[in-house]
């Protein structure tokens, strides 16, 4: 599939799905039927890119806990990935520009969705708080990419600590993820679309409480070792 015929029809399913869920917001302001269309739509972005996926690890997780899921972050395919796998309400932490974007934006913020300004440290660590008050209301799961932003290489970058810290304070546990397969699907910057079976594994939840918070380095860097973990067992999988 040509690539400029994907992004036009990833865009007709976006405006699709966001105008069924604005219809529907009225009797959903907790933004859980909104989750289940954010599922559809990242099925939906895959099955037009008739990209196969497979998920790994599901068993280690309780349905009735709410987790801080920590995934790397190689592709753009990355988001629908994630988005498909993940079980129950899950949210991803986004970038404030986003906001700008017509229905994405509308579909987002009705979902539940969190923003934060990744370009000011001192915003970005006030809105922990904010977040923390938001997911006591409203209980979600949060997705986070402690990259910050995608591997041009495919090698994993140092995590940052920002969404490991929501985790402490709000005593949620930390599920490593490792998005398989992703970067030789679409490569940052690329043309080149080559669809290709791709896998979402998951680690053990990694538990934490706020008395961890002088631990939060370590923290990270157990989470980042686990997620490569993954990514190796994958690798040695696909390389035999």
């Amino acid at each position: 599939m040509r690539i400029y015929l994907f992004y036009f029809l990833i865009c007709l399913s976006t405006v699709f799905f966001s105008i069924i869920g604005i219809l529907l917001t009225p009797i959903d302001w907790w933004g859980k039927i909104w989750a289940k269309i954010v599922q559809y739509w990242a099925k939906s972005i895959l099955w037009i890119g008739n990209i196969p996926y497979t998920i790994i690890g599901l068993d280690k997780l309780d349905p009735n806990q709410q987790y801080v899921f920590a995934s790397n972050h190689e592709s753009a395919f990355d988001i629908p990935l994630t988005l498909a796998g993940i079980p129950g309400h899950v949210v991803p932490i986004a970038k404030k520009e986003l906001k700008k974007i017509p229905f994405l934006s509308w579909a987002m913020l009705a979902a539940g969705h969190i923003f934060i300004d990744r370009s000011d440290h001192r915003k970005a660590l006030h809105s922990i708080d904010k977040i923390k008050n938001s997911l006591k209301k409203n209980p979600r799961s949060i997705l986070i990419f402690p990259e910050g932003t995608r591997s041009l290489d495919g090698k994993m970058k140092p995590f940052k600590k920002g969404g490991i810290i929501l985790a402490i304070n709000a005593g949620l546990p930390i599920v490593p993820i490792a998005c398989c397969g992703t970067f030789d699907v679409l490569v940052k910057g690329s043309k080149k679309f080559n669809p290709k079976l791709i896998e979402l594994r998951f680690g053990s939840p990694i538990y934490t409480s706020s008395d961890d918070i002088d631990n939060r380095n370590e923290i990270t860097e157990q989470v980042k070792k686990a997620v490569i973990s993954l990514k190796s067992e994958w690798n040695n999988i696909n390389i035999n």
